[in-house]
């Protein structure tokens, strides 16, 4: 870690010949992550959460209290949604993780009361110490509720070499990069949008995931990660995507929200029909529904939803089950995004899948991955053990070993040597 420098085309009856699709925003063609050397697995996370992090950029209209960045004395306003809104801004030093990035994830935990949101961008340039910058690239519009501004992002902005890809930003390669927050709040509403956390994950990966890992720290260590099915919920509110097959993400994250008893109070999720299980998803696919993308699978939609409930949330990428371990041998969970086709995930409940999320909950002595799948039809279904070569594969060629890390104060991070936490 450096601080400074789908559509829905299954219905209710899936079988495990069936394909799961649009469950992952990942559109990368799988094995097509950016050609390194096979042996290197390039990734760093830069966070900011701490006083002395914030203070280390430089702010407009912002301030820094207990040790949270807040909208302070706004120093313009933006016309949107028909209404105008008071704006500061936070725009971090530059970052360099020491190689040539090629993708590049940004998350974050805000509150956002009454009529506010914000807006993270992101921009590099072509030296660690200067070169021709790139334009702001808008990496997502946020807000914790969906009553005054509908969350989203903005895929395309490829008019200088860069893109963005839903939630990710691709480069052919830089060395730096700097992020820039915007705080907007009603203007007259007094609001303080704020800032716990803010992450960036950059990477530059190999095609291939390689030798399979051996077992290591957590073998027969497994977590009570409670099961929740996603198609349950099939059919339920095709507004934030008709539940089903669209529905791993905000599902996993409800499973790991529930292991730390986070999980949203009944008053919030009350609009939900008496007798629908397990409702607080349905309250988690609202919240996490990306309107741009037409889904619930934006990667730190999903985290932003998780942080304020858990503690902290962020996005990263691990090099191996091996880095998995270390998380659940330190009690923390892990929601992580697979793609994988015909007979290269046996006992999985579907036969297929172009981007789909569960939680790893744990390891067998031998080195199995112990998972909550939530594309099984039934809650009893959801525990699912998977051969560790195999897993490993379809999790790292496919997403590059992306994971939503979620924890509490009782559960810090692991300690040692890491770039990527």
């Amino acid at each position: 870690m450096r601080r400074l420098l789908g559509p829905i085309l299954l219905t209710l009856g899936l079988t495990a010949s069936a394909t799961l699709v649009g469950c992952s925003v990942d559109d990368t063609p799988r094995g097509a992550i950016a050609a390194a050397a096979a042996s290197a697995r390039k990734i760093d996370l830069t966070r900011f959460d701490t006083a002395a992090e914030w203070q280390s950029g430089n702010g407009a209209g912002t301030a820094v209290d207990d040790g949270r960045l807040v909208l302070d004395a706004p120093i313009g306003t933006r016309s949107a949604n028909g209404r105008t809104y008071d704006l500061a801004r936070w725009t971090s030093p530059w970052v360099a993780p020491g190689f040539s990035y090629t993708e590049l994830i940004a998350s974050w935990s805000a509150k956002t009361p009454k009529n506010s949101w914000i807006e993270v961008q992101v921009r590099g340039r072509s030296g660690a110490d200067g070169g021709r910058r790139t334009t702001w690239d808008v990496l997502g519009r946020w807000a914790a509720g969906d009553q005054h501004v509908q969350r989203s992002t903005e895929s395309g902005q490829s008019d200088d070499g860069t893109s963005v890809a839903v939630d990710t930003w691709r480069t052919t390669g830089l060395p730096s990069y700097q992020l820039r927050v915007v705080l907007l709040r009603r203007t007259g509403s007094g609001a303080r949008p704020s800032l716990d956390l803010v992450t960036a994950m950059s990477s530059q990966l190999p095609s291939s995931a390689g030798a399979t890992s051996k077992p290591g720290v957590a073998r027969g260590i497994v977590l009570p990660v409670p099961r929740y099915s996603q198609m349950v919920h099939t059919g339920h509110y095709p507004a934030w995507g008709g539940g089903g097959e669209a529905w791993c993400s905000p599902t996993s994250t409800s499973m790991v929200l529930g292991y730390y008893n986070a999980l949203p109070k009944p008053k919030r999720y009350r609009w939900v029909p008496s007798g629908h299980t397990d409702p607080w998803v349905d309250y988690a696919a609202r919240m996490t529904f990306d309107h741009a993308y037409d889904g619930t699978g934006n990667w730190p939609f999903n985290t932003a939803y998780a942080a304020p409930r858990a503690g902290k949330a962020f996005v990263t990428r691990l090099r191996s089950l091996r880095e998995a371990e270390r998380f659940i041998a330190a009690g923390i969970p892990l929601v992580v995004s697979v793609a994988f086709g015909a007979g290269e995930l046996s006992g999985a409940p579907i036969s297929a899948s172009n981007g789909h999320l569960l939680v790893i909950a744990g390891f067998r002595k031998g080195g199995r991955v112990v998972v909550n799948d939530p594309a099984s039809s039934t809650r009893k279904g959801v525990r699912r053990s998977y051969r560790r070569d195999e897993f490993e594969k379809v999790w790292l060629e496919a997403s590059g070993g992306l994971a939503y890390v979620i924890h509490d104060d009782a559960h810090p991070l692991p300690s040692g040597t890491h770039t990527n936490w």
